[in-house]
């Protein structure tokens, strides 16, 4: 399918691109949340083994005028997706049609010189590698296509964008697309910077943020852990917070390339008294001599808790990371658990190219707690309390190891807009978790195999 283009005998030239996108993920899942809910709360209607059907398209169109100086652009979209079976969170066979981009913007074209970039309406936008400000819309729950995730842009922005050469900085205002059902009405605004690191082996950044307003509420842990915490409403409210980011090339010669990459987050909130911090380094080499070319990857990532021997508000705030397992996720069965707060972990990867076409990737992951006896994120804790399928906050844990998570996923590129990916996963329960309950708790199983086509 090839995209129209229409041309004006203006000066200048429009154009007009129609685009589409549509996914499909067939998800089974064996021992959800290693079996708790049926170790905690017997009597709840909620099934531990599922399977069910991802299904989304996402037409849209592209404009654009172009003139010698400047260019005026926009673009529309929707999102229609739809979840058929029940999926992990006990929702299904629901969805919903919702506008995913709606933006126009203007931008200069000038060379050796500075540039703009201004544009409103409802976008993507993503600073760094995506650790707070990435997927700005939420998929799931009574939208379906939990997993496809399809949405991505903010409800509403406006992105001021002064350029020269590799040097940016951006201006934001960006308002989350949230669930009807979970809309915590916020709303942020900040700046990034960011330019090439020395000799153009890398790039580095800083983004600044702060919440104008929200309605999120935060837990604290109770003053050491010995009971519930509390919950703190409006909690993200007046949030800082200040993310560094770069990625560089070590070394690299004909046969191999040694690369790292490195992520630091500071988040305060005086209204609150919260001082939190986050962050990762990556250490990575592809080795292209090798058959298959191998790509071997090593993370470690951290983010606080709070300290229930303080007074003090220790809680790092994920805000809108990117949630796959090959950028921010924890883990990847227990990414469906453990949120980034309170946890640290180690992440092993290798990538093979058996073929242009073919892609395989090998994951292992091992997820500890930072704060023992504090709350790891809404819905673990080491006493559960279930209600449709989902635990509540109580308290924390009492040991440090939370989960051993394995994946193994394949990609092949049918072509350069339609890809097919399968893809399964282990995850085993540490000492933290199976410490909860006197019963056997089973390794959580899943598999997928989902097909995305770009028009």
């Amino acid at each position: 399918m090839h995209n129209p283009v229409l041309a004006t005998p203006l000066d200048g030239q429009t154009t007009v691109k129609t685009t589409f996108e549509a996914g499909l993920n067939l998800v089974a899942e064996d021992n959800l949340f290693w079996k708790l809910p049926s170790t905690f709360a017997p009597d709840i209607a909620y099934s531990t083994n599922t399977t069910y059907l991802e299904e989304y398209i996402k037409p849209g169109v592209n404009l654009q005028f172009k003139r010698p100086l400047y260019t005026i652009y926009g673009r529309g979209s929707v999102v229609l997706s739809h979840s058929t079976g029940t999926d992990p969170y006990n929702e299904g066979n629901t969805g919903r049609a919702t506008l995913e981009e709606g933006y126009v913007g203007i931008k200069t074209n000038q060379n050796n010189a500075w540039n703009y970039d201004l544009s409103v309406g409802a976008r993507t936008l993503k600073f760094g590698s995506g650790m707070l400000i990435s997927n700005g819309g939420t998929s799931g729950f009574e939208r379906g296509a939990l997993k496809l995730g399809p949405r991505k842009a903010w409800e509403r922005s406006i992105i001021a964008r002064l350029s020269r050469a590799e040097f940016n900085v951006t201006g934001y205002y960006i308002d989350p697309n949230e669930l009807d059902s979970n809309n915590t009405d916020t709303r942020l605004y900040g700046f990034d910077i960011n330019a090439p690191l020395f000799s153009n082996k890398g790039r580095w950044g800083m983004t600044f943020g702060h919440v104008i307003r929200s309605r999120s509420p935060y837990p604290k842990a109770a003053l050491g852990g010995t009971d519930a915490p509390t919950i703190i409403e409006n909690g993200r409210d007046g949030l800082n917070f200040v993310n560094h980011y770069g990625h560089a090339t070590l070394y690299a010669h004909k046969g191999a390339v040694y690369f790292s990459q490195w992520d630091g987050a500071y988040q305060w909130n005086n209204n609150i008294d919260l001082r939190a911090w986050g962050g990762r380094i990556r250490l990575g080499s592809t080795y292209h001599q090798f058959a298959w070319q191998p790509t071997l990857l090593y993370s470690w990532q951290t983010f606080s808790g709070d300290n229930p021997n303080t007074k003090r508000l220790e809680r790092f705030d994920p805000l809108y990371f990117e949630g796959s397992p090959s950028a921010w996720s924890t883990g990847s069965k227990s990414s469906m658990v453990f949120i980034n707060t309170n946890v640290y972990s180690h992440q092993l990867s290798l990538s093979l190219l058996p073929h242009q076409q073919h892609q395989v990737k090998f994951r292992l992951a091992r997820i500890n707690v930072n704060e023992l006896k504090s709350p790891i994120q809404f819905g673990q804790a080491s006493r559960l309390d279930f209600s449709d399928g989902i635990s509540t906050v109580i308290s924390g844990v009492t040991q440090r190891h939370l989960a051993d998570d394995m994946f193994i996923e394949y990609t092949y590129i049918a072509s350069h807009s339609t890809y097919v990916t399968l893809g399964i996963s282990k995850s085993i329960a540490g000492d933290a978790i199976t410490s909860t309950t006197d019963s056997y708790l089973p390794h959580w199983i899943g598999g997928f195999a989902n097909i995305v086509m770009f028009w």
